[in-house]
């Protein structure tokens, strides 16, 4: 294995997502292959206890590191090896990772929590998608918008009201530019859709969350977690037992989706309440609400959208991959 190589392609495996951008991935270099696990202090064990985002984004690295390598003519594969704060192992393979995606696709990826077009999925893009999920041995199911607002903003205000969740997402807010942590990881004011003053207003709320918890802050904050109904739900229903591979399968729909000019806007809140999560199982059918793994909204954004920044910055692949990069 070429650990030079591998290691310059970073900034590229760095491009998958997080919860809060949290980041939390971590890969520990041997001469002949490399551990990926996870860094405890960039999980989020108050929102995420069950570790569903935790190894949705470890999958989806994976994936990231697999695609990023194919694109550079490396041949790696992945081991599963569970351990210490470790998942498994990038290892020498005989061929590169047979991908249709790039390291271009990886960075046209965006999240989107503003305003989308007018519009469903169109039908092909559609079938493209659930074919993704059935071939990584998942299914999507989907619903219109505006049936996720009533769900996000009852597990919003359950979210508000519990103290140790609201310091856990304080800890990786990044509402101004002043922030030093800024262009490096976590939720920015702009990613999250909010002005200025919008962002100030939330940043004075959450500095007097024990006082005005009490006086309806959690209520206040949920009613204005609101979006448009433009777009689709789409929900990934897998087994719960085997995370990885559904962060994978999810990471390979993301790339479909934004090869087309899609982004999305996950809505991990309503799985993470069990009472929304029971709901949004009845809606879809679901006999298990525990196979419902992630929801977002997904559609053409009306605007571009925001960049989400990284603790590895592209300089080095750009060197080594000719592309232009988007956010």
């Amino acid at each position: 294995m070429n650990i030079d190589a591998v290691r310059a392609l970073e900034p590229a495996f760095w491009r998958a997502p997080s919860a809060h951008n949290t980041q939390p991935w971590t890969l520990t270099y041997h001469h002949d292959h490399v551990d990926v696990g996870w860094d405890p202090a960039r999980t989020l064990p108050e929102s995420d206890s069950g570790a569903r985002d935790l190894m949705l984004a470890l999958g989806a690295f994976v994936e990231c590191c697999l695609i990023a390598c194919a694109d550079a003519g490396l041949a790696i594969d992945y081991e599963p090896d569970p351990g210490a704060q470790r998942i498994g192992r990038l290892v020498a393979a005989g061929l590169p990772y047979e991908t249709p995606y790039t390291i271009e696709d990886l960075f046209r990826r965006a999240s989107h929590r503003g305003a989308y077009r007018p519009g469903p999925l169109d039908a092909t893009l559609r079938s493209r998608i659930t074919g993704l999920a059935t071939a990584g041995h998942a299914a999507l199911r989907y619903l219109p918008a505006d049936t996720a607002n009533p769900l996000a903003r009852q597990a919003d205000r359950h979210m508000f009201d519990n103290p140790s969740v609201v310091g856990e997402l304080r800890a990786w807010l990044r509402l101004s530019a002043a922030h030093p942590d800024y262009r490096h990881d976590g939720l920015t004011a702009t990613a999250l859709g909010l002005t200025r003053v919008e962002a100030n207003g939330l940043r004075l709320a959450l500095a007097g969350y024990p006082a005005l918890r009490r006086l309806g802050l959690p209520r206040l904050l949920a009613a204005q977690s609101g979006f448009d109904s433009a777009g689709e739900l789409f929900v990934l229903v897998a087994n719960p037992g085997e995370p990885i591979e559904a962060g994978r399968t999810l990471l390979r729909i993301w790339l479909e989706l934004a090869r087309r000019g899609h982004a999305t806007h996950p809505l991990s809140q309503i799985i993470d309440s069990l009472t929304t999560r029971g709901v949004l199982a009845d809606a879809l059918g679901i006999a298990d609400p525990a196979t419902l793994l992630h929801i977002a909204r997904v559609g053409r954004p009306a605007a571009t959208p925001a960049p989400s920044y990284r603790r590895r910055t592209e300089s080095s692949t750009r060197n080594k991959v000719r592309l232009t990069f988007g956010s």
